[in-house]
């Protein structure tokens, strides 16, 4: 049992990347939200998304 709070999963229905205003991915191993388009990874930190561009970290998605 973790101490951690858990992303609640509803919030991907209102939540888009600020980048693009396109869909994201939850991604519960690594506690990130993912924008495909944008190739950007946002953290969740204590079950909240941290929206933020300058906050989230570039990813390769090939």
């Amino acid at each position: 049992m973790t101490d951690t709070p858990e992303f609640d999963r509803h919030m991907l229905e209102a939540l888009v990347c600020p980048l693009t205003q396109g869909r994201l991915d939850y991604d519960a191993e690594n506690a990130e939200l993912i924008s495909r388009r944008a190739k950007l990874a946002y953290p969740i930190r204590d079950g909240i998304p941290v929206m933020l561009v300058d906050e989230a970290r570039q990813i390769d998605d090939d």
